[in-house]
């Protein structure tokens, strides 16, 4: 969802100003990173970036034999007959899963309508390109998916000239890591900054179900 806005944002602003947008992929645009990425008039990417994922998925866990193992009982109460969907503390409901199903389809329907209306002809026809399947940067370019192989800096420069002004921007450092990095001296600390920072990047990762 948050991709889908902000990539709203985006078209209306450029419409707005008339200028293009250029996206460009460096480790990855998969799922809601390639929706972002669609909201461009072009897309170009490294041979080796990531791109695609073109789906939806919901994952959790399945608690309840747990906590019945442990003598652990689960109260719950609710006006409503599907308020406690998919309590990962009780056995998993065949409509639940049922209607998660529904709601999973249904987005899945939008992205792909989305990528579709950006993406328009430049798409390959025998390519399957909605199942959730990633592709290198170098395969997506065959499926359509980007325009092309490139590198920010050199293809503004050949597309605006030599004298163009790049201004990055980038997510700060989180206080977690600055924390881990900064506190403390020794081996113990370089341990303790390297695990916060190992847990930061795999939640990163997990974000894009890779």
């Amino acid at each position: 969802m948050q991709s889908s806005l902000i990539a709203a944002r985006i078209r209306r602003l450029a419409e707005e100003t008339g200028l293009p947008v250029h996206a460009f992929v460096e480790d990855v645009a998969a799922s809601g990173g390639y929706w972002l990425a669609c909201a461009a008039d072009d897309i170009w990417a490294d041979a080796t970036s990531i791109v695609g994922s073109i789906g939806v998925i919901s994952s959790g866990f399945g608690l309840d034999e747990f906590i019945t193992r442990h003598g652990v009982a689960r109260r719950v109460h609710t006006a409503g007959g599907s308020k406690s969907f998919l309590d990962p503390f009780r056995p998993e409901k065949p409509e639940d899963v049922a209607r998660l199903s529904v709601l999973l389809e249904d987005m899945h329907r939008v992205f792909k309508a989305w990528v579709e209306e950006r993406r328009g002809d430049r798409l390959n026809p025998e390519s399957d390109l909605f199942t959730g399947e990633v592709w290198t940067g170098a395969l997506a370019l065959r499926t359509g998916l980007i325009d092309g192989l490139a590198h920010a800096e050199p293809k503004l420069q050949e597309l605006y000239g030599e004298k163009v002004r790049l201004i990055p921007y980038g997510p700060r450092r989180s206080w977690l890591r600055r924390f881990g990095a900064e506190a403390g001296a020794g081996f113990g600390a370089d341990l303790a900054a390297a695990g916060l920072a190992a847990a930061e990047e795999r939640a990163l990762w997990a974000r894009y179900g890779l």
